[in-house]
């Protein structure tokens, strides 16, 4: 079991810490469970859906980056597919605030690059602020996804985020989550260059249409892709170096460790990511960084 969930796991119920050691003792706990897993759990403890959720929250929050506030914050998002997706804060010490990744984006975020095509419901240990319900507003579910936390009834987004702007208001009918291509692709035969073109092509940018992708490789040599996921209200949208290193960090990994990037975009872009994710990279301590031009 990777160290950071010791204390959580500690104060789990018996029931639950008998059903859940087999999966975070794996090698390499994924932080998500699939619906057979959640399905496993839920018989073994005696909890229900959301019971679970809530159980799973102290672990989530466990793979907290918050070198600035100090204050973790977990996520799991229910895919329609019955699978369950942690989240958690992100802080970047040496950078703009505007790095940070909010654990509820964490959470959408690792549910997308998992191939998830929709959202049931999110859990969150504290309230949703703006920015979030913001960026949850760009998803598929729109504002009937549910939202729980601790000690109130369940509402939806739209509750939190009454008299919403989103895509829909600017007649964007492909939406975060659903399935889409941009027919990217590139000559370049380099395995961490395509990874990173192939991310770019299921990018999510309808308003600006700068696609942008970004693949990441660990010193053990594992590989983390991102995708740019852009909103209705600007501020909000997550670049594609945050995807990235959301899957890196969720899978145990010290992002201090990137031995190698790629950032993938459409040349000639209304924006470009290239300098924000360069300085990102060099303050995590990543020197080694191409800018690859479609």
């Amino acid at each position: 079991m990777h160290a950071r969930f010791t204390a959580a796991f500690s104060q789990l119920s018996a029931a639950l810490q008998t059903a859940l050691a087999p999966l975070l003792e794996q090698d390499e706990f994924p932080a998500f469970l699939t619906a057979a897993q959640a399905e496993a759990v839920k018989q073994a403890s005696g909890l229900d859906d959301d019971a679970l959720a809530f159980a799973l929250l102290p672990l989530a929050a466990a793979c907290s980056l918050a070198p600035v506030s100090e204050f973790f914050v977990g996520a799991v998002a229910r895919g329609l597919s019955g699978n369950l997706y942690f989240g958690a804060n992100m802080e970047f010490a040496g950078t703009p605030l505007q790095q940070t990744i909010h654990a509820e984006q964490c959470a959408v975020t690792h549910a997308w690059m998992r191939g998830e095509r929709g959202l049931a419901s999110i859990t969150v240990n504290y309230t949703p602020c703006g920015h979030c319900r913001q960026f949850m507003n760009e998803l598929n579910s729109g504002t009937g996804l549910t939202i729980r936390l601790p000690g109130r009834a369940p509402a939806t987004l739209g509750d939190y985020l009454p008299d919403a702007f989103g895509p829909r208001d600017l007649n964007i009918t492909t939406l975060l989550m659903d399935e889409t291509r941009h027919g990217l692709s590139s000559s370049n035969q380099d395995p961490l260059t395509q990874q990173a073109v192939a991310a770019a092509d299921q990018s999510h940018a309808p308003y600006s249409r700068s696609y942008s992708g970004v693949a990441l490789e660990a010193e053990d040599g594992a590989v983390f892709t991102g995708r740019y996921a852009e909103n209705a209200a600007f501020n909000p949208s997550l670049p594609p170096l945050q995807a990235a290193l959301i899957l890196m960090n969720l899978s145990g990994r010290d992002l201090r460790h990137i031995r190698r990037a790629v950032l993938a975009e459409t040349q000639g872009s209304l924006l470009t990511q290239w300098p924000a994710t360069q300085a990102t990279l060099l303050a995590l301590g990543c020197k080694n960084s191409e800018h690859h031009l479609l």
